[in-house]
Parts: structure tokens; sequence; C-alpha cells
């Protein structure tokens, strides 16, 4: 992919020479490289600094390229990964592939065929991040593949929301605060044959019980003080349409009842007037409670809830569908980068791996505020877990048994030097003057560290 910013690439053999002979083509290509004669060695740099892209051998001495690639794209799946392998050991191939490897070249390598599987690892990476920007500017015109998510439980999702959409049948989708249920309802508008029709978002919990009515059935003029005029109401707005009640447990046991004439007659009458009138809106409906215990503790009318709950979508939790947070994160990175008018290329692994950890209450309203905030806090060109919360931060470290080293006191004179040498100097301290681990921390690579330290006379 052409970029004025070179390709950060780790080359892994545990042949000197032939680690050497590659190091020095890719660099002539104007790529920025590293190397590690093994797997283990290429997992801990993979994990210490940001990495584009993996070359890497199959058999090598203390760890395997399977073993290590597997190790790496648990870290962070992103990563696109090019296995090497002798004629012999082309088995050995096919199961990297199965294990997410980008591709495989035989040994001994064409280099011509390298510097074009390169370019192609890099634009297919790239394609994706563009791919999934291009989604977010969809607006309105949505598909199915606005939904977000590889994981088994977005899948099996995906697929009920194709097999409903195209019906009539009244939706019940539940699951968590910022799971997503409305994006779920938009989708299923948005594929079925109303999408050319109005949508209308009712949000229950957000509008007094005493306005909830005519909000949604509307009102005569003169109905109750300050209506000065008729009102029409969200049903009729979304005639021929769809009208999504988001936390509909939210509604008084009055309001449930009128809820429940609604679905039943497909009839409303507007607050203040005698006339009934003909509604044809599809109603989806969604919450954050559990109904069955609601209806159990009388706190939700049962024939409601059987009326709403003709076709069932449940949201699952992000902390039940890890493997798409690169997926979400890359998606949120790029939504607030164009937002804000900034260029970033990505998260250092370290970044992600915190990502990964961590148990997100919030789901993925959580994980998109803390991109965007990341995007706001950032300036060079990765996301680091400076940018990430402080939050997410402790309890990474304490899941790993460190220490977060204490926040640099906020000094406007001082220069960005002092405190850069602070943090240095502070993390370092941390780890016990491990340089291998104050670099991981700082999300930097060993040597980068090194030239640091020199430069500000801690050696």
């Amino acid at each position: 992919m052409p970029s004025s910013i070179p390709t950060k690439i780790l080359i892994v053999d545990d042949d000197p020479g032939h680690l050497a002979a590659l190091k020095t083509i890719t660099r002539s290509w104007g790529h920025a490289v590293q190397t590690a004669d093994d797997g283990a060695a290429a997992v801990e740099t993979v994990t210490s600094s940001a990495v584009d892209l993996v070359l890497m051998d199959v058999r090598m001495a203390r760890m395997g390229g399977i073993e290590a690639l597997e190790k790496i794209k648990a870290y962070n799946p992103s990563i696109p990964i090019i296995i090497m392998t002798a004629y012999s050991s082309v088995e050995s191939a096919v199961e990297a592939l199965k294990a997410g490897a980008y591709d495989y070249l035989i040994k001994p390598l064409d280099f011509d065929v390298l510097k074009l599987t390169i370019e192609r690892a890099r634009e297919h990476a790239g394609l994706k991040a563009e791919n999934m920007l291009l989604k977010s500017k969809l607006g309105a015109d949505f598909n199915l593949a606005n939904i977000i998510g590889r994981s088994s439980a977005m899948k099996a999702l995906i697929d009920m929301v194709a097999m409903i959409a195209p019906s009539e049948a009244t939706v019940l989708i539940t699951g968590e605060s910022g799971t997503g249920k409305e994006l779920v309802a938009r989708s299923l508008h948005f594929n079925s044959p109303r999408k050319d029709k109005p949508l209308v978002v009712v949000n229950c919990a957000a509008i007094a019980e005493t306005l909830l009515e005519s909000e949604l059935f509307g009102h005569e003029k003169g109905a109750f003080t300050g209506a000065d005029k008729r009102h029409e109401g969200r049903f009729m707005q979304a005639n021929h349409g769809t009208v999504f009640l988001d936390e509909v447990s939210e509604t008084s046991s009055t309001m449930q009842a009128k809820l429940l004439r609604v679905l039943q007659e497909k009839e409303i009458q507007r607050v203040g007037g005698e006339e009934v009138l003909p509604v044809d809106a599809r109603v989806v409906a969604a919450t954050n409670r559990d109904l069955e215990a609601e209806v159990a503790g009388g706190r939700f009318r049962e024939d409601l809830f059987y009326r709403l709950n003709v076709m069932r979508l449940t949201v699952p939790p992000l902390r039940d569908r890890l493997e798409d947070i690169p997926l979400l994160a890359q998606h949120f990175l790029e939504q607030f980068a164009s937002r804000n008018r900034k260029t970033v290329k990505g998260f250092t692994p370290l970044a992600m791996d915190m990502l990964l950890k961590h148990d997100w209450p919030g789901n993925v309203r959580e994980l998109e505020n803390t991109v965007e905030r990341a995007v706001i806090l950032l300036t060079g060109d990765h996301i680091t877990e400076k940018q990430l919360p402080l939050t997410i931060v402790q309890k990474y470290s304490e899941s790993h048994g460190q220490r977060t080293p204490a926040p640099l006191p906020s000094n406007g004179s001082r220069s960005l030097e002092d405190i850069e040498k602070e943090a240095i100097v502070a993390t370092l301290g941390a780890t016990g003057q491990n340089k291998s681990e104050a670099a991981r921390r700082l999300g930097i690579s060993r040597k980068t560290l090194h030239n640091k330290m020199k430069s500000y006379g801690l050696t």
C-alpha cells in the first residue's frame, strides 16, 4: 500500500545468513526492519513494539513458526504474517494458513514474489481498515455488514437478522446497555420492505411518563395546557415504516396496556381525541432487563411480553465476543481519526492487548468512547497505552502482576524532554531496571529506549 510511512517488518529466522540477506533486501525496498532469531523472540518483539507485518520461518530451534504465529494472532489478530517454509514442509504451510497466516512462500525465496506478497499483505490490511471506514459513512444506507463482528455469537445474530428483517414480525431485542441494540434495530428496518419509509426511534426511559402517551400517540389541540395545536405522535410518524421502542421495560402499567392495544388492534387515539386512527407500523422493542423476571415480579404485563416476544434477538456483551474487539477498535479509530482530521496507523500491540484483556462493563459504547478519547489525545501515529484510560491500564497491570508507574506531575513550564526523561526513570524504577519490560510498558523498542537513555545521560 503506497505510503510515506515505512512499513515496520519483523523478520524471524534462525539462519543468520538468510536473516541478514532478508534484512538487507527488505530495507532496500524502503521498509523499517527488525529481526528475531526464533519464535519466542518474535512474540516478545511483537508485544513490546509496533509491528506492521511479520515474515517468519516455520522451523526454528526454541519456538517454531506455527506456535509463534498462534501466540501473535492471539495477542493481536490484525498483524499479517507471511510464513517461509522449505519445499519438503508444505504441509506446515497449510497448517499455518489454517492458524491465520496471510500467505506462505517456499524457500529459496524468489525476491520478486516476496516483494509482491509484502505489498499485497499491507494492501489487504489497509483495505480492511478502509472498508470499515466506508461502512461507517453509509449513514442510513444500512446493510448487515454494519453489524461488525466475526465471533460465532455475532455471526449467529447476523444470520437471524437476515432471516427476520424481511418479515412483518414484531421483534424484541435484549442485551446489556451499550451492546448495540439500536444498531440491530436499524439493520432490521433497512433490510426490510419498509426501508423506504420512516424509522422512528423512541427512548421510553428518556421521556417523562406524563408526556410519553402524547409523544407516542399524539394529541389534539387543547388536550392539556400548552397543547396549542394538533400533534402527530411517533406511531403515526412511523406509519408504513418501523417504530423502535428502546427501553420498553421502563414504561408504566398504564402505558403498557395502551401499547398492547396498538399491537393487537393496529390503531391509536390521540390524547384528547375520540377518533380511532388505523396505523401500520412494525414494532421493534428493546430492553436491557430480564423481561421474564419483570413479568414474574408483576412489573411488566405478561400479555404485552408475548406480543413483543414474537421474535427474540439477543445481542451478546463485548466480554463474550473478544475476537471482535480489534475489528471494532479499528472501525472506531478510522471514524474518529477522520472526524478529528488526524492520520493514525493503528494500535501498538500492548495497547491492543490491554483492550483485549479489559472486561468492558460498558460494552461497545465504552470501547467507542475509549477509542475516541485516545484519538483526541494522540500526538504520534500509533495509539499506545498512554492514551488509554487509567482504569484500563491499572487493571491490566494488576492482572499481570505489575505496578503502574505513578503519574508524573503536570507542570506547563517543563519541556517535553524533561517529561520523557522522568517517564523513563519512573518506568525503569517500576520494572527494577528491566530495560525490555520498561520499553514494553513505554510502547517503544528496546533499541529506542537505549538511545533515549544515552541521550539523557541515564546509561
